[in-house]
């Protein structure tokens, strides 16, 4: 028995014609399937993703694109009717998926490197989170348009 459906899919597009493929392909007969055997549905959506430091890869792998690739996700699980997302995830620096505040100059040691937040503020992708939520709510339009100004003067 489950009370919720939730498929993790970190890693299992790219970009965004991977994001829109991916919702046509598995949010939306998901959350119908989910629906028919009364059981709610809660998509993992992800900023953007690196395995850089912990396995090599390339820096950056799934471009975060300044919240572009984010809210895509967000947008194209609001057309196939969700009510709710998980956000993945607010801590993982190593993965390159932290929404938490984030500073644009990481120190680095030791051969590391890390993304920045593309100079954008610090808690940018947290008020970025915020913004899903309403419009998952419905309490602001639907846009594709990343609907945070991305004012590098606010740290």
């Amino acid at each position: 028995m489950a009370d919720v459906l939730s498929p993790w899919s970190v890693g299992r597009f790219r970009d965004l014609p991977g994001v829109q493929h991916h919702a046509e392909q598995y949010w939306q007969q998901d959350l119908m399937w989910a629906r028919k055997h009364n059981i709610d549905y809660m998509p993992v959506v992800f900023p953007g993703f690196s395995w850089h430091n912990l396995k090599g890869a390339k820096l950056g792998a799934i471009p975060r694109l300044r919240g572009q690739f984010l809210w895509s996700q967000v947008v194209a699980n609001k057309e196939a009717g969700m009510n709710m997302l998980y956000i993945a995830m607010f801590d993982e620096v190593d993965e390159g998926t932290a929404i938490f505040k984030c500073s644009n100059n990481p120190p680095s040691s030791g051969g590391a490197s890390f993304l920045t937040l593309e100079g954008l503020p610090s808690d940018f992708y947290l008020r970025l989170a915020g913004q899903a939520g309403k419009l998952l709510r419905g309490e602001i339009p639907l846009t594709e348009t990343v609907p945070i100004k991305k004012d590098t003067s606010r740290r």
